[in-house]
């Protein structure tokens, strides 16, 4: 039997009146990459702030369940101390805190205020992660995304993931204004995490990135509704031939 990291049940989702997540369904089992792709404003970017616990997005039907624990009655913080990490499209600044300080202090409250390792073995470890990033140590002293490029913010977004090494990692189009050479590390990221023990969730616009990750499963998110799955293939099929094909099959049924 596979073991189902991530249960998603008959999910509705309204900001206001408008209903946005329309009845997915969603089994992601660890060990597994699953790639969510659709065009923009299917609900893909919804789907990953649901995940986490955004007080904006309203269930209105359906349920979370994580690890076999329905999560919708979690606070944010409770997600993320529970395994569940999401990297953001678009990385928010914190001024003031330094990229070392942060990370430490995070994995301390990942584990509850008891530093799972001494500072040394803490600096080791970040500095193996920024390694497989490319990222300059200089950049660990720097305020967290303060004044950083696009691409130095979605390395920031992985370098977090590696460190911390949760469950459930939910990747929102963390591909996306990246150039050939960073999208190319970006992959060596999420590759890094990959493990019989973990399970990610790479949601994403383009095809490119799988060109490096390969996912286990494929699914298609149009209108809010899952509408298509298969395996690594339906991806490449999908930059062939773009959504269009999808879209008006569904406006004949």
């Amino acid at each position: 039997m596979p073991d189902i990291i991530l249960q998603i049940k008959d999910l509705h989702v309204k900001v206001g009146d408008n209903e946005i997540i329309r009845g997915i369904d969603l089994e992601i089992e660890r060990g597994t990459v699953h790639a969510l792709m659709g065009p923009n404003g299917s609900g893909k970017s919804t789907l990953s702030l649901v995940l986490m616990g955004h007080p904006k997005y309203a269930v209105t039907r359906g349920d979370i369940i994580y690890q076999g624990r329905s999560i919708l009655e979690m606070a944010p913080n409770e997600r993320s101390l529970a395994g569940i990490f999401l990297a953001f499209q678009y990385p928010s600044a914190v001024p003031g805190v330094s990229v070392a300080n942060f990370m430490r202090n995070t994995l301390m409250a990942r584990h509850k205020g008891d530093a799972p390792l001494t500072p040394a073995k803490f600096k080791g470890l970040l500095d193996n992660a920024a390694s497989k990033l490319q990222i300059d140590p200089k950049v660990l002293g720097r305020y967290v995304n303060d004044g950083f490029s696009g691409g130095e913010k979605k390395r920031l977004e992985m370098l977090q993931m590696l460190v911390l090494q949760p469950t459930l990692a939910v990747l929102d189009e963390t591909d996306s204004g990246l150039d050939i050479d960073a999208l190319r590390i970006i992959a060596q990221g999420i590759e890094a995490q990959r493990s019989p023990e973990h399970a990610i969730l790479l949601i994403t616009h383009y095809q490119r990135i799988l060109n490096y990750v390969k996912p286990d499963k494929v699914h298609v998110l149009v209108k809010g509704r899952i509408v298509k799955e298969g395996g690594p293939e339906l991806a490449h099929e999908l930059e062939r031939t773009g959504y269009d094909p999808i879209i008006k099959e569904l406006a004949t049924v």
